[in-house]
């Protein structure tokens, strides 16, 4: 019996699994392809879906898409987050520190999902929020610091979606985009200048759970005039070490042969063109 329900559970999973960012409304048959289930049963999951609120039907046409119930749940999962409660204080003091703008985002498997903003800097303001707005991986610091430190497959789905250009210095070329995110893997940290917003740059750092996996970043950002190759640089290592000092405070540990160690210390680049 336990093992049934386990695979009952699993295809009501593989449902939901079928939506996406960019898939955001399908019909029972596209689900039941992309679940390899029987059109039949693929129905009867989704009126069990649709029954607790996890699925809702468009009435303008037969095609379904996520209920407003997993958005209430996704919503108490990250005010009980413990990355939201452990990482506020390092993102507010990465504000002081740098006078621009901090961001902490969740990867979710496609995009970046805003769980802190801390906008404080040069305006003198400093307002924080939780919101389930997303940003894309390919363009973003937070999604290629997150990103890089993905498995090729997760690699590749999000390459697969289509690179879409928001600037004229969005990465488009998928070779091109790899060829970065071993350059982020290699120092630790990822730059976007203008990629998403032409007048804006950021350099942002993966964050890892206890497990060493990494499911997060933050990041610094701000107006282009202000946050230069130079700027970039010299914020870079304070970046690297605030987020690393919040994957400590999650559990994470790096391996140095026996012990505990504790956060690295970033460091700087010689020069502006290690950013590039």
């Amino acid at each position: 019996m336990e093992t049934k329900n386990v695979k009952s559970a699993g295809k009501l999973l593989a449902v939901l699994e079928c939506f996406s960012s960019v898939d955001k409304r399908l019909s029972v048959g596209e689900i039941a392809r992309r679940t390899d289930l029987p059109r039949s049963t693929a129905h009867r999951l989704i009126l069990a879906l649709k029954e607790i609120g996890f699925l809702e039907q468009d009435r303008s046409r037969d095609e379904y898409r996520l209920g407003i119930k997993l958005f209430e749940l996704g919503s108490i999962v990250l005010n009980n987050m413990d990355l939201h409660r452990e990482a506020r204080p390092f993102v507010d003091a990465l504000t002081v520190a740098t006078r621009e703008a901090a961001h902490l985002c969740v990867f979710d498997g496609l995009r970046m999902v805003f769980v802190e903003r801390s906008s404080g800097g040069r305006s003198g303001e400093n307002n924080a929020t939780i919101t389930m707005e997303s940003s894309p991986c390919h363009c973003t610091g937070v999604g290629k610091a997150s990103l890089a430190f993905q498995p090729p497959a997760v690699i590749d789905r999000v390459i697969g979606l289509g690179l879409s250009a928001y600037t004229r210095n969005t990465i488009t070329d998928p070779d091109r985009l790899r060829a970065e995110l071993e350059q982020i893997r290699e120092r630790g940290y990822a730059i976007d200048r203008g990629e998403i917003e032409i007048d804006r740059n950021c350099v942002a750092a993966p964050i890892r759970d206890s497990t060493g996996k990494v499911f997060a970043a933050l990041s610094c950002t701000g107006p282009a005039s202000r946050m230069t190759a130079e700027r970039l640089a010299e914020i870079a290592p304070l970046v690297v070490n605030h987020a690393d000092s919040i994957s400590w405070r999650l559990g994470w540990r790096r391996d140095t042969g026996g012990g505990e160690a504790r956060p690295r210390r970033a460091r700087t680049p010689r020069t502006p063109a290690a950013l590039s």
